[in-house]
């Protein structure tokens, strides 16, 4: 099977699908003739038929051959669908897509080749290289990994060689931009130099006098910020002190209120006072109950 291009391992992989297919399809055929047997055994017992009787059997006999064909055509499609999802699997491991061609599943000359292979080779290989059928395809050997690797490899030292030619122009592109800016520089300078050297540093001696200003005036206001928050701490401690000790003062008042009041109660003429007022108070009511007496109305 040299003209398609098959190692050893794959013509015996071949030929394993191919072994299976033969197998299905004879099993198939003994089919399809046990059904002609059948209707030649159970209804060809009479010597004369009549022209509906053989349309009839001939009719039952279509309808099961092509259930049979059928069946086998959708069989054979699903196993083949199977056989694909096995290649497919092991490639997608390695990070594989496989393409196929469909228009080269009807090429006659490569249709001949394989049922020419079928007639001689296959059964010459048969007879040499009887190798058991395995119930899924083998995994690629170390062979092909390395190929693989070495293809990813040669792959990725050529993306490395494009990316160092590519620092390369970047690094001269670079060069020239660095020297296309130093000359600029110098332009420049020459051309402050004819403007005047004076104009300048009066320009730098403002900008540094207003940076010291800046810097004045933003320690200044960072000193004054710190003051303000001492400030007001010690005006809060202040006040805190301040309610304390009025606090303090208010229940002193009151105890000396309370003393005071005690002590003018304990005084003779606080006495007097008051046996003077308590006597007035019954005179009072004196008066009025002799009013009330002598005036009632009133």
């Amino acid at each position: 099977m040299a003209e398609f291009g098959f190692n050893e391992h794959h013509q015996n992989e071949v030929i394993n699908y191919m072994r299976f297919a033969r197998s299905k399809r004879v099993l198939r055929l003994k089919t399809i003739d046990s059904c002609f047997e059948e209707l030649k055994d159970s209804r060809l017992v009479e010597e004369t038929f009549t022209v509906d009787e053989v349309r009839e059997m001939l009719d039952g006999l279509q309808a099961v051959v092509r259930g049979e064909v059928e069946m086998e055509l959708i069989n054979t499609a699903h196993t083949n669908v199977l056989l694909l999802r096995q290649l497919f699997s092991q490639a997608e491991k390695f990070y594989l897509r496989l393409q196929s061609d469909i228009s080269e599943l009807e090429n006659r000359e490569l249709l001949e080749q394989v049922a020419e292979f079928e007639k001689t080779d296959f059964k010459t290989t048969d007879k040499i290289n009887q190798e058991p059928s395995k119930p899924k395809l083998a995994p690629l050997n170390e062979g092909g990994v390395s190929e693989l690797l070495n293809k990813e490899i040669g792959r990725l030292q050529e993306e490395n060689d494009k990316l160092k030619a590519r620092l390369r122009t970047l690094e001269s592109q670079a060069m020239s931009a660095l020297d296309e800016k130093t000359r600029a520089e110098r332009a420049l300078k020459d051309l402050q130099k004819v403007q005047g050297d004076q104009q300048l540093a009066t320009q730098s001696q403002e900008i540094s006098s207003l940076e010291n200003t800046v810097a004045a005036l933003r320690e200044d206001y960072e000193r004054t910020l710190s003051a303000n928050a001492m400030s007001q701490k010690d005006l809060q401690e202040n006040l805190i002190s301040a309610k304390h000790e009025l606090l303090r003062v208010q229940e002193q008042l009151a105890l000396a209120e309370k003393e005071l009041d005690k002590k003018f109660q304990q005084t003779a003429a606080y006495r007097n006072m008051k046996e003077i007022l308590t006597k007035k108070n019954e005179q009072i009511k004196e008066i009025r109950k002799r009013l009330q007496r002598y005036e009632p109305n009133e």
